[in-house]
C-alpha cells in the first residue's frame, strides 16, 4: 500500500539481539517498522517533511505489524501553489523563525555568538506556534471551519 504522510518522527531502537529497527510516525499517530537500515536512514531525511510511503501488513498471534517498505519525496500540490512553495507547515515555520531571530534573540549583531542550544530554546516555541497557526490555517481553507 502507498500513503502521503507528514513525518513526524523518526525512532531508530536497538533491540537486545543487536538488530536495530526504525519507527516512522505519521502526523496522524500511525506508525510504521522497518528492520531495514537503508530504509530507516532513507526515512530519518523525512523528519518534519511530507513523505510518500510504501508499507504492507501482516497480523501475528493477533497483532496488525505495519512494516515500512519505502520513503520517498513527495511532489508538492499543484492545485494550491502556496502548498507548492511551502509543501510543509514546520519547514515554512522554521523560514519564518530564523527571519525573526533578530528580534527574537534581541539584537541583529549579538556582542557574542549565541550557543546553538540557547537559540534553538528561542526560536522553537515561535516556530511551533507558527507552524500551528499555518495548519489551522489550511484546515479551514479544506473544510471551512475555522476551529478545527
Amino acid at each position: 500500500m502507498e500513503r502521503e504522510v507528514d513525518v513526524r518522527d523518526i525512532e531508530e531502537v536497538s533491540g537486545r539481539s543487536g538488530t536495530t529497527r526504525f519507527v516512522l510516525r505519521d502526523d496522524e499517530g500511525n506508525e510504521y517498522t522497518t528492520f531495514r537500515p537503508q530504509i530507516g536512514r532513507d526515512a530519518m531525511r523525512f523528519k518534519g517533511k511530507r513523505a510518500v510511503i510504501t508499507f504492507h501488513e501482516e497480523e501475528r498471534r493477533g497483532f496488525r505489524n505495519v512494516y515500512l517498505d519505502a520513503v520517498t519525496t513527495a511532489s508538492p500540490t499543484q492545485t494550491d501553489p502556496q502548498a507548492a512553495e511551502h509543501p510543509h507547515p514546520d519547514e515554512s515555520a522554521w523560514e519564518t523563525a530564523l527571519e525573526a531571530a533578530p528580534w527574537i534573540v534581541g539584537t541583529r549583531e549579538p556582542q557574542e555568538p549565541v550557543p546553538a542550544e540557547e537559540l534553538y530554546e528561542r526560536l522553537h516555541p515561535f516556530k511551533e506556534l507558527v507552524a500551528d497557526d499555518i495548519r489551522r490555517s489550511q484546515r479551514t481553507q479544506d473544510h471551512g471551519d475555522p476551529k478545527s
